[in-house]
């Protein structure tokens, strides 16, 4: 994500005082009990769910930008993680209809942004079961712990800008909304003709009926519920496909169009060059959503289609571009370890500005150090936020970037881009935390490390020395 540097502060959605009930009693035996409400991430305590596994989500919207009403059915392919009697999944707002288990009506119940669902029948531990849920209503935004918008978002010109990091997914459909459980996704939005709606991945198909287009698209590698996308704007349609087979998909708002082709026209450029230093590209399509929607205040890495409230400038596309490896592909298993997903893609920002003749990583870490300890990038350890109100704060971007110019003055520039590389490859469409980022530095540059990430990692304040 672009960075939402010194926002203000409001409360969580979800209150610390629930963190204990987020841990479910899985069982491989006995008597069957609910998944828990949470999937356990101390900053954001009701996101995700236990008990459950979502292999796929099959989304069919029907959206009308005059009236913002949604009306929608939700098809999850789920596996069992405990003997479960009931289950959770996250949904914010909206009209539930209807719930169907495995083609037979389930009971439900909603209790702020938790469906809690009970089958008729106990699902086994290991069970592979369906969930259809039809549901319907306007979708509205929460605001994130830092006082941003998140989610569905409704611009004033009806467009719809969709960014769920990290918790807005369950503002338009009903999700096991936590990195920890990744999935694929078919996602087909009706609109009036005119309108465009873009998703992640591929577009499958595009057909009109009756005065309203659906666009269907898949994105068949897995992916995280915040990383999704359904946004509807008047769009201006770029696509091609690049020189190494990869199909770009662009969708323009027309106010920024003229500022935005220099710096798309870079993209497949920028791919190409990231691809040297990180490894294959990791996923099926690429391209950018671009809108018109200044008060948003961020672009979001959307999987294979990063959204822009605005014409983007290169360095913004470089970082969101990175995120495909860093956060997109390798996701986290906990929101604070945030770090490795943005203090990485800023990282390849002072890479490509030092090939192209910018400053230099070097130069980049001299400025940054010559802040004052008063300076909000000391405020707090990049491995350590404290809280979900401050992870996309400046020490996860900037200081998070310093730590691995640091690594690479310690290990040197063959052994750096090495750990980058295998990070990125190893750990494809998986997980990884910073113990295990830490453990592969030390493995590959065969140096004892402790020191360097102890100061500039987890150390609070300003490090005595650069």
């Amino acid at each position: 994500m672009a960075s939402k540097f010194a926002r203000p502060a409001l409360a969580l959605v979800a209150t610390p005082v629930l963190a204990a009930l987020l841990v479910g009693a899985a069982t491989s035996g006995g008597a069957a009990t609910p998944g828990a409400p949470g999937a356990g991430d101390p900053y954001f305590p009701l996101s995700g769910n236990g008990g459950v596994d979502v292999a796929h989500y099959d989304l069919d919207l029907d959206y009308t930008p005059t009236t913002r009403r949604l009306e929608a059915t939700a098809e999850l392919a789920v596996t069992a993680t405990q003997r479960l009697s009931s289950f959770n999944l996250d949904l914010s707002g909206l009209n539930v209809d209807s719930v169907r288990v495995d083609g037979r009506r389930a009971g439900f119940s909603r209790n702020g942004t938790e469906l809690t669902i009970t089958p008729a029948r106990t699902l086994d531990k290991g069970r592979r079961f369906t969930v259809v849920i039809g549901y319907s209503g306007v979708p509205a935004h929460v605001y994130d712990p830092d006082g941003s918008p998140d989610g569905w978002i409704i611009q004033p010109d009806d467009s719809v800008f969709v960014a769920s990091e990290p918790q807005g997914a369950m503002t338009w459909f009903p999700s096991n909304s936590h990195p920890t459980d990744k999935s694929t996704y078919d996602v087909e939005v009706t609109v009036p003709d005119g309108w465009t709606a873009v998703s992640n991945g591929r577009l499958r198909d595009q057909r009109h009926r009756a005065g309203k287009t659906t666009f269907s698209w898949r994105e068949a590698k897995p992916m995280a519920a915040y990383l999704a996308t359904a946004s509807i704007g008047r769009f201006q349609v770029e696509q091609y496909v690049t020189a190494d087979g990869l199909p770009v998909y662009n969708a323009v708002a027309p106010s920024q169009a003229a500022a935005t082709k220099p710096v798309l026209d870079q993209l497949p450029a920028v791919i190409e060059w990231e691809t040297k230093l990180f490894g294959r590209y990791p996923f099926e399509a690429a391209g950018a959503i671009v809108e018109d929607a200044p008060d948003v205040g961020y672009a979001l890495e959307t999987q294979t289609r990063p959204i822009y409230d605005r014409a983007p400038s290169i360095g913004t596309l470089v970082h969101e571009t990175a995120h495909q490896w860093f956060g997109n592909s390798v996701s986290l298993t906990k929101w604070q370890d945030i770090w490795l997903n943005e203090g990485f893609a800023t990282y390849a920002e002072w890479l490509w500005d030092a090939e192209h003749g910018g400053l230099s990583t070097a130069q980049q870490f001299a400025a940054d150090y010559a802040l004052p300890a008063t300076d909000p990038l000391w405020s707090f350890p990049a491995a350590d936020p404290g809280d979900g109100g401050h992870i996309f704060d400046k020490p996860p971007y900037e200081r998070g970037a310093m730590v691995l110019e640091k690594l690479r003055r310690t290990v040197g520039d063959k052994a750096f881009f090495t750990i980058l590389k295998t990070w990125a490859t190893d750990r494809r469409y998986g997980h990884g935390d910073t113990r295990q980022f830490i453990a592969l530095s030390k493995r590959i540059s065969g140096k004892n490390l402790d020191s360097l990430f102890n100061t500039w990692l987890f150390t609070a304040g300003k490090p005595a020395t650069p």
